[in-house]
């Protein structure tokens, strides 16, 4: 089972350049003169490796959150982070232009971790753990929020910042060259490796924070740790691609039913079909045959809200 889901996912990977609303000739897309070689080097495997990266680093962050927040359900996006570097790049966008939308992404998510850690310390006398769904609805609550100042930052934009927005707030993956993708591979690798360097104090949190701190491990240094890595990283992804949801969700609850393992062995398998799951999506937006690719979110959203009726509906029971 896990050999073939390896094999159908590296076959989707091998194929998803060569797919498309232009039909490539393969005879040419080693001839620089050609337009199949342009669409094929400088625009699809570029999109290609962007996917595959970003979804790595949204599945994980999702699983980790997870794990830091002791609550299946919660992920960057649930929890408000996606809504605050939204609305902090809509802010660059209208007010300050000459600021990078990535400064602006990483600021929003990083002040919205810290006003969900704060709150999360505060609601359980210092430590972080929490058990039942209050920093679920804080972090929703805070997105409604942010929404609201989004909805008012639009209404003082003008129509060229108006669009702006509505196509960054959908989420593309469009990118020309490998600028960004070598970005985003760069992040990706180090969020991997942080990660997979406190891969014992993470197993060790998946037990309890107390077994933890009995160990000797300082939890809140370890989660403040954590949820900053995620937060930058994860703020700078949305700031290339704009807010795909339901990745961090969805991905780390299916690689948990195929593989039956402690999410501390789970790291690489959630980050690999993290970007299969995105690669392939942009696969099906790219094919839809429609007069202009479906934005990414679009798909994912489609994909990922009814599985998480489906958990909620499943945690119920």
């Amino acid at each position: 089972m896990k050999k073939l889901l390896y094999l159908i996912s590296a076959l989707i990977l091998f194929l998803s350049p060569f797919l498309g609303e232009i039909n490539l000739s393969l005879k040419n897309i080693f001839d620089s003169s050609s337009m199949s070689y342009t669409i094929f080097w400088d625009l699809r495997i570029p999109r290609v490796i962007l996917a595959f990266f970003v979804g790595g680093i949204l599945a994980l962050g999702g699983l980790i959150f997870q794990i830091v927040f002791k609550n299946q359900l919660i992920t960057p996006y649930t929890l408000g982070i996606a809504s605050g570097t939204t609305l902090f790049t809509a802010l660059a966008i209208v007010f300050f232009p000459f600021i990078n939308m990535s400064i602006s992404a990483i600021f929003g998510s990083i002040l919205t971790i810290m006003i969900l850690y704060f709150i999360s310390k505060n609601m359980n006398n210092g430590s972080i753990a929490v058990s039942t769904n209050s920093i679920l609805l804080t972090g929703i609550a805070l997105s409604y929020f942010y929404a609201s100042a989004l909805m008012l930052v639009f209404y003082m934009s003008n129509l060229q910042e108006n669009y702006s927005i509505v196509r960054f707030t959908l989420g593309s993956l469009d990118t020309v060259g490998y600028a960004n993708s070598l970005i985003i591979f760069i992040v990706s690798v180090v969020f991997y490796l942080i990660i997979n360097f406190y891969k014992k104090d993470i197993k060790l949190l998946l037990i309890s924070n107390d077994t933890a701190f009995l160990k000797g491990l300082n939890v809140n240094k370890l989660n403040i740790i954590l949820l900053v890595t995620i937060s930058l990283c994860v703020g700078v992804s949305i700031s290339f691609v704009g807010p795909i949801g339901f990745i961090g969700l969805v991905i780390p609850h299916i690689v948990k039913l195929i593989y039956k393992k402690s999410a501390d062995k789970l790291f690489f398998p959630v980050f690999f079909y993290g970007g299969i799951f995105l690669v392939t999506s942009d696969l099906i937006a790219r094919n839809l045959n429609t007069d202009s690719v479906l934005p990414i979110g679009v798909v994912t959203a489609f994909i990922g809200a009814p599985f998480f009726v489906y958990l909620l509906v499943k945690r119920k029971n």
